[in-house]
């Protein structure tokens, strides 16, 4: 079965209806993204492996956010997002392109996306000053991606639609570390990454609906 992803691409149509198992990626044709990707995989170098990469780039992000002094906690946490994001894409590739699949592939395609998207969003609701928000996107977050996963068990076919996928959230917080230090420095406040953390948790919240409202009608249809 080929791996299921849930990443690093924004569709041009939100609106529009995601079904598959695997979402269509455009750096997947890039010819460096390719290149690399055969590298690994004649290196030896496992898709689980290239996973498990993932949580320690969110862990040393997350660190980085709460324990660095601006500039530098943000913005390391901003290519920690990055990178993480890039072991997303590299992992499938290396899967599904190059025939590395292994059995537990399923397990290591979804659990490290859950731990990471933890330890970013939590970190990230500390650094905003709103704990409980950062929890509660770090909840919503698991939870639209429990309910693409159903809808792929029910219905066959699983919907990655928005407003706040995992992509969404993790470019959301790459501006929003980004930009932090820039406010402080130049207007002297500090309401960007508050911001994003109540945004990821209202957009995440929406996802579930959207996402579970089409389930519904689908299974609807097909009775």
């Amino acid at each position: 079965m080929a791996r299921r992803r849930e990443h690093d691409h924004v569709e041009p149509d939100q609106s529009a209806p995601k079904t598959g198992n695997r979402r269509p990626i455009a750096a997947r044709g890039n010819a460096l993204v390719q290149r690399f990707s055969a590298w690994l995989a004649r290196a030896g170098v496992s898709p689980n492996l290239i996973s498990m990469v993932s949580i320690a780039f969110a862990a040393l992000g997350a660190a980085a956010l709460l324990e660095l002094e601006s500039p530098w906690g943000p913005w390391l946490c901003a290519i920690a997002i990055v990178l993480r994001l890039l072991c997303n894409l590299f992992d499938g590739l290396v899967a599904v392109e190059h025939a590395r699949k292994t059995p537990t592939g399923v397990l290591y395609n979804e659990v490290p996306d859950r731990l990471a998207d933890s330890l970013f969003l939590v970190a990230l609701g500390y650094a905003a000053g709103l704990p409980w928000c950062g929890w509660l996107a770090a909840l919503l977050a698991a939870l639209t991606a429990y309910i693409r996963t159903l809808g792929g068990t029910v219905l066959g076919s699983q919907d990655f639609r928005g407003p706040m996928a995992k992509p969404h959230r993790m470019w959301l917080m790459v501006a929003a570390c980004v930009l932090a230090p820039l406010e402080t420095r130049f207007a002297g406040t500090a309401y960007t990454l508050s911001t994003a953390v109540i945004a990821i948790a209202a957009g995440s919240a929406l996802t579930c609906w959207t996402r579970l409202r089409v389930i519904a009608r689908q299974l609807r249809e097909a009775a």
